[in-house]
């Protein structure tokens, strides 16, 4: 055989090779691809879904982000204070990558099992655990309970306008004086009347106090009572006073009242934080949401209410967009 006859074959079987090569490394890669299993969440509530609409949200939010960013997602609800330890702990013998829950409800729980197992990631959204493998995201609730006392201030007639608290716990000093910083802002001479009704869970309490606030010239009372603040809306509704709801827009439900809402998005927070998993840039500490990262904010009625105009709510933008350029500065009461 002459030698460039032997030279050409020689080329062509390299070919051959090397297409057999790249074809089984192709289905190879493809198998692999497809043996690959998606990243696992568990989102632990401190309660049951449907009570606080702040953990309907969170659960919301984590759906979207298990559709969106391609994660198998589960959400386990505690019937009880004792049963968020025993899902945590149930999540991280079910071995799922990311455990989320939340609230200083669950913080304590939260602190044994993370330390425990040192190599499993956690967050706990409202409440801060120091601990290497836990991030904590918390919120400026002060930002929009400014651009609330703000827009009550520029629209009470009575110069008197309230809230009804859930309880007088450091955490909620957030709402108040955030509330009150905003209000003297916008009207120094307004009388602001809190009261606590002592329970997360009680409309008829926070019903009670929405009146005693109206019975004392009060024409807005903000509504920061959780479930309570379903008895807040019933006192508006009674007495023909203007009220406002927490963490979800709640305006819908009767707008002719309920005329404003100071968000609290913690469905936001739960979708950044599983996106930075799924792309790697996840780390633990402490994580700040507040007007710019779009953690909190609140909503209005636009339609022609009495209470809340169209001037009133171009400067309460306006303010919003002074917060966070940071011209206006709010006081965190809790630093």
């Amino acid at each position: 055989m002459k030698k460039s006859a032997v030279l050409v074959i020689m080329l062509i079987i390299s070919i051959l090779a090397a297409g057999c090569s790249a074809s089984k490394t192709k289905d190879q890669a493809g198998s692999d691809a497809e043996t690959k299993k998606p990243l696992r969440v568990a989102l632990i509530t401190p309660e049951k879904i449907g009570v606080n609409p702040f953990f309907q949200i969170m659960d919301e939010g984590a759906k979207q982000a298990a559709l969106t960013y391609k994660v198998e997602q589960k959400t386990m609800e505690s019937a009880d204070p004792n049963a968020i330890e025993e899902n945590l702990r149930v999540a991280v013998a079910d071995n799922y990558d990311l455990i989320i829950t939340s609230s200083f409800q669950a913080a304590d729980a939260l602190k044994k099992v993370a330390a425990e197992n040192p190599d499993k990631k956690f967050i706990i959204i409202d409440d801060v655990v120091d601990l290497p493998n836990v991030r904590s995201a918390v919120f400026r609730e002060q930002e929009a309970a400014y651009l609330l006392g703000a827009a009550a201030g520029l629209s009470t007639k009575s110069d008197t306008v309230g809230m009804v608290v859930a309880m007088d716990i450091p955490l909620m000093k957030k709402w108040t004086s955030g509330f009150e910083q905003g209000l003297k802002a916008t009207n120094p001479q307004a009388t602001f009347l809190v009261n606590y009704v002592g329970s997360f869970t009680d409309p008829a309490k926070a019903k009670e106090l929405a009146l005693v606030q109206y019975s004392k010239g009060a024409d807005f009372v903000a509504g920061a009572s959780a479930v309570g603040d379903l008895g807040v809306f019933e006192a508006a509704k009674e007495k023909g006073f203007f009220t406002s709801g927490q963490d979800i827009d709640r305006t819908m439900i009767d707008p002719q009242h309920i005329v404003m809402s100071q968000l609290k998005s913690a469905d936001n927070v739960v979708i950044d934080s599983i996106k930075q998993f799924v792309d790697g840039s996840f780390a633990p500490g402490v994580y700040d949401y507040g007007l710019k990262e779009n953690g909190v904010g609140i909503t209005y009625v636009t339609d022609n209410n009495p209470f809340i105009t169209k001037e009133t709510i171009e400067k309460v933008l306006q303010i919003r967009s002074d917060i966070i350029s940071g011209k206006t500065s709010v006081v965190n009461p809790l630093k």
